[in-house]
């Protein structure tokens, strides 16, 4: 009998996801370049069970049914085009190759391009939900050729994260790189959850003055709140993790922060794409900030910055946090839905919002209570053009405004960095005022550039170029585009 998948890298990703497919009644073949690895993984994890080896791609190809489904488990860039092109010699027409890695979605739309006129589709997806997501049901966001979509779909539906409503947290996302951009925009929200949380809890720390068992109990309490969700409940374990002399183990972590790209890359296409991604941005920034540790350790000192102690009630201020930070993070998600529907839009992608709602439901970092209001928010109106405008997530916005001020106003007089925190209530702030100071931005780049403007009291589309000094001439340069 031969496997119904095969899968190439047999990292920790790749066993676990071998291993979720065996126990769905799968057959799979695990194949890595080194031989040791798959021996290896044969005669330790997958001992016992329908998982078969390979030694070669050859062998890989051999071993599989028609038609072919291969992922790639590997490191994303130039090792997956490696195997791509190492497998498509050996493959038939209408077989399939999967990346599950960390891809750039561009990328993405080029092998799924270059693929077609050599009959083979390609699958670009996301998987998210780290080492226990693969083992026990990751989030899957699948994209590419949606002729491969119902070979891999009983597959990928099958080993994935499931809801309470025992729904899959994998659906087809769209054509091309459709895939990989959602995980992509997934990973920004993960980054500004994390940078949230970690603001939320230096406000505690240094300015509530808390113990780590005092943060541990507030972090538990809110996980019983709507701010239910993995990271809030991972957050709690570590805050109440001691090391072996009884200490804290988190205040021993170097506080220098590492990155992988998706961050960067989820930052670079909001500015591609004109859409204020601001509080994601800031907390790829943050990460960057953090690494400048013997910089900031020398300019405290030259600054003779000193630890500010945040007065009043403890539990009215950890509930005005508790607000600002669920009111921040439904700003992150509006702005990664927000970057999903121009991308979309410019794709051709017609990408379901609520579907990518669901999909990170269960299984995957940034999985929480409120994605079932997301996807409620979406399926009420598919045309959502922001999140917040929905009446449910209005509402916690505008009961949270007033303790959000407060505690981004005293964070900034006690000297509390919160710069995602900040950045979210000032994007709302814009968003919600009908007249911004562009104007005069404007009638900036028009006197030194002669760039024109548009005139309310004219119609849009119609430029104008003022000689402001009587100097410049009477001459427009070029037209913006707003």
């Amino acid at each position: 009998m031969k496997g119904d998948i095969g899968v190439i890298g047999l990292a920790v990703m790749g066993q676990n996801l071998i291993l979720n497919m065996n126990d769905h009644g799968y057959k799979v073949v695990a194949h890595n370049r080194t031989a040791e690895k798959v021996d290896e993984f044969l005669q330790g994890p997958a001992k016992g069970t329908n998982i078969v080896g390979a030694y070669s791609l050859q062998e890989l190809v051999d071993k599989l049914e028609s038609p072919r489904k291969i992922m790639l488990m590997v490191r994303a860039g130039d090792v997956v085009d490696s195997f791509t092109d190492k497998l498509v010699p050996l493959l038939d027409k209408g077989d399939i190759i999967i990346d599950g890695g960390n891809t750039n979605f561009p990328d993405t739309n080029r092998r799924v391009a270059a693929l077609k006129e050599k009959g083979i589709h390609f699958i670009g997806s996301g998987v998210s939900g780290g080492e226990e997501g693969a083992r026990f049901g990751p989030s899957i966001m699948p994209g590419g050729s949606p002729e491969a979509w119902p070979f891999v779909k009983p597959i990928f539906q099958a080993i994935s994260a499931k809801t309470e409503n025992n729904e899959p947290c994998c659906d087809w996302v769209g054509n091309d790189g459709a895939g990989h951009f959602v995980k992509m925009v997934h990973n920004g929200i993960e980054y500004g959850d994390m940078q949230l949380i970690t603001e939320a809890y230096q406000f505690m720390k240094d300015g509530l003055g808390m113990t780590h068992d005092e943060m541990q109990s507030v972090f538990i309490e809110w996980n019983k709140t709507e701010l239910n969700s993995y990271l809030v409940e991972i957050t709690s374990d570590i805050l109440g993790y001691k090391d072996t002399d009884g200490e804290p183990l988190v205040e021993k972590i170097l506080d220098t922060a590492g990155q992988k790209g998706t961050g960067k890359w989820t930052g670079i296409n909001a500015l591609d794409m004109g859409i204020p991604l601001t509080l994601i941005t800031e907390s790829v920034f943050a990460r960057c900030l953090s690494s400048l540790k013997d910089q900031r350790v020398e300019a405290e000192e030259l600054f003779g910055k000193k630890k500010s102690i945040v007065e009043g009630d403890k539990q009215v201020w950890i509930e005005a946090l508790r607000q600002a930070l669920l009111a921040s993070k439904i700003i992150s998600y509006a702005q990664g839905f927000m970057l999903m529907r121009e991308a979309s839009n410019e794709n051709g992608w017609d990408l379901n919002y609520g579907n990518v709602a669901l999909m990170w439901r269960g299984g995957c970092i940034i999985r929480s209570a409120f994605l079932s209001n997301i996807r409620d928010a979406y399926d009420i109106d598919p045309e959502l053009s922001f999140l917040g405008s929905d009446s449910y997530f209005k509402g916690i916005l505008e009961n949270s405004t007033s303790a959000w001020r407060k505690v981004a106003a005293k964070s900034m007089e006690v000297g509390i960095p919160m710069p995602s925190m900040t950045s979210a209530l000032t994007f709302l702030d814009g968003y919600t005022t009908a007249r911004l100071p562009a104007n005069l931005l404007q009638a900036q780049r028009d006197y030194f550039g002669a760039h024109t403007y548009e005139r309310v009291d004219k119609p849009k589309g119609e430029f104008f170029h003022t000689n402001w000094t009587g100097k410049g001439g009477d001459v427009s340069s070029t037209t913006y585009n707003s």
